[in-house]
């Protein structure tokens, strides 16, 4: 029978290497632990932006007119060309005149018969007034003769008023243009009976400047308010003064610049919006009334914002966040606060500071609280100029 003590110091003799050989692979995986990942880094791009609301709205004419004649007749001339331009007076249509020249003269004779009537009775009435009443004339004859005089004049204001009527008629046979505009197509042909105040010849619609009509929500209306001057709420406009940008349906950039220059009075119950208007210079007349376009309104004055790349922020949950490299290398997370996009940059509106090194690249490679290998990114240029951007 073995001593227990043999056993013991047998068991603990071939322990010994196996433990030895647990400490060399213990140091050899210290040895090869990976180095701090490398990451790509910058600070935040700070930017004047604007932030704004888009809407999508029509073009409608300043002024808009239907050319009716005020007199019927048989159309005799046209005096344009179909979708040309017109300045206000140029001669659009013409009536055959001759029937209103006829009636013209017409009137022109009444007037001066009311006259030679009217002389009649004033030297009639002369002549009675030097004799004595009821010897030579009686009262009677006198109160007559005084009638008369006053039944010549009021003869003549009868047809001096009629001969006005006869000149504007006359007047009428010419339809002008009146506004300045662009003139559709011709309604009636030459030759064609006109009746007068039914019969549409044409249409003329302003071309510059023009407006641009869109509906707004309350909350956004309430905002529009809050941002704008108490001093001006009593303009068209509700102090609404902030520029508004506006793009057609074929272009990328909103190039058109305008100002806000009426909001209804009303909120429409059915959809809870108010309709708003801006006016754009149109001096090429591009912009055509009943054409689309969306329309860019800023909510607050321009302002200093800090800008990443969408590929700095990470999601935990409902909550975003960017990783803050600190100087000795430590990455933590800061959570914030997202705007709107402007130039491929997202817009950091809380949760961050201008100097914060954030990454940028990287960001699946790095764990709070790890130390990072940081390599610092191109910075992107800051624009000086405003930069209006769009809300989430």
């Amino acid at each position: 029978m073995q001593p227990r003590y043999s056993r013991f110091a047998l068991m603990v003799a071939l322990s010994f290497p196996l433990a030895m050989a647990a400490c060399g692979e213990a140091q050899n995986n210290q040895a090869a632990a990976p180095p701090p990942p490398k990451v790509t880094v910058s600070k935040p791009v700070q930017k004047m932006v604007a932030d704004y609301d888009e809407y999508v709205g029509r073009f409608v004419a300043l002024d808009f007119v239907e050319v009716r004649a005020r007199v019927a007749g048989y159309l005799d001339k046209i005096r344009f060309t179909d979708g040309q331009l017109v300045k206000e007076g140029d001669p659009l249509f013409t009536i055959d005149r001759r029937p209103f020249e006829a009636s013209l003269e017409q009137a022109k004779a009444a007037v001066e018969q009311a006259k030679a009537n009217l002389a009649f009775a004033e030297a009639d009435l002369k002549r009675g007034s030097n004799l004595v009443p009821g010897t030579s004339i009686t009262q009677q004859t006198l109160d007559q003769r005084i009638q008369a005089k006053r039944v010549a004049e009021a003869s003549v204001v009868a047809q001096e008023a009629a001969l006005k009527q006869a000149e504007l008629d006359l007047q009428f046979t010419e339809l002008k243009a009146p506004i300045s505009g662009r003139i559709g197509d011709r309604r009636v042909s030459i030759g064609n009976l006109v009746n007068a105040n039914t019969t549409l010849l044409g249409t003329v619609v302003s071309v510059d400047p023009i407006r641009f009509e869109f509906t707004m929500d309350e909350a956004s209306y309430l905002r529009y308010l809050r941002a704008a001057s108490e001093q001006a709420s009593d303009k068209p406009n509700r102090g609404m003064s902030l520029p508004v940008k506006l793009k057609l349906i074929d272009e990328d950039n909103f190039a058109h610049e305008g100002k806000i220059d009426f909001v209804d009075n009303v909120i429409e119950r059915a959809t809870g919006t108010i309709r708003g208007r801006a006016e754009f210079q149109n001096p090429n007349g591009k912009l055509t009334p009943g054409m689309f376009g969306r329309i860019q309104i800023s909510t607050a004055p321009p302002a200093v914002a800090l800008m990443v790349p969408d590929s700095a922020i990470g999601t935990e949950q409902v909550r975003k966040f960017v990783f803050a490299v600190s100087a000795d290398g430590t990455a933590n997370p800061k959570y914030v606060t997202l705007g709107p996009v402007v130039d491929g940059m997202r817009v950091v509106t809380t949760g961050l500071d201008a100097n914060d090194t954030v990454v940028v690249n990287g960001l699946m490679r790095v764990r709070p609280g790890i130390k990072v290998a940081p390599e610092q990114a191109t910075a992107k240029a800051a624009d000086s100029k405003e930069t209006v951007v769009g809300t989430n």
